[in-house]
């Protein structure tokens, strides 16, 4: 079975694998939210989020853990995948605005651009850990905003995090 996980990961890289195994995946499946497209070095992925019968709530709207839950892991997999084998990536903390009932198809992109890349790099290799916290708009197909989800993504040097966890465990 670890050898079967281990595939898995190295696989995410390609962005049909990495759209098809989220979609797949039941802890996905059951946010409604559906990767749309991938872009060929991960960089940019954007989701669909529809209204159904399982994400509709009382009010006739989509649930808000609905569009919550269909954003949450994009963010820090796409970053895992992206930075490599030498970063940790961890979700660190999110939260979510909503701002109007959402009772039609929504969508969300999810992207980094080189400059942003090579900056977190270039912050890791001075500071060993940094928090990067990313904005992203849930919205229709005509740009209107329906709910705001704010990231906070925790990025560290391998080693360095290997060393901090040590450290704390002999406090503990």
């Amino acid at each position: 079975m670890k050898w079967f996980l281990s595939f898995v990961k190295s696989q995410f890289k390609n962005p049909w694998f990495f759209k098809y195994a989220f979609n797949f995946s039941p802890m996905y499946r059951r946010s409604v939210g559906r990767i749309i497209s991938v872009s060929d070095d991960l960089h940019k992925v954007k989701i669909k989020i529809p209204i159904n019968y399982k994400n509709r709530n009382y009010m006739g709207a989509v649930f808000g853990g609905s569009l919550f839950s269909a954003t949450d892991p994009i963010l820090m997999i796409q970053l895992v995948q992206i930075l490599g084998k030498e970063y940790v990536v961890w979700d660190k903390s999110a939260s979510i605005r909503y701002k109007i009932p959402v009772r039609e198809k929504v969508y969300a992109n999810f992207e980094f651009d080189e400059t942003e890349i090579l900056a977190i790099k270039k912050c890791i290799a001075e500071n060993k850990e940094m928090d990067l916290t990313k904005l992203i708009l849930i919205q229709n197909e005509n740009s209107k905003v329906y709910a705001e989800v704010t990231k906070v993504i925790y990025i560290a040097d391998k080693h360095y995090y290997s060393e901090k966890r040590k450290k704390r465990k002999k406090r503990d």
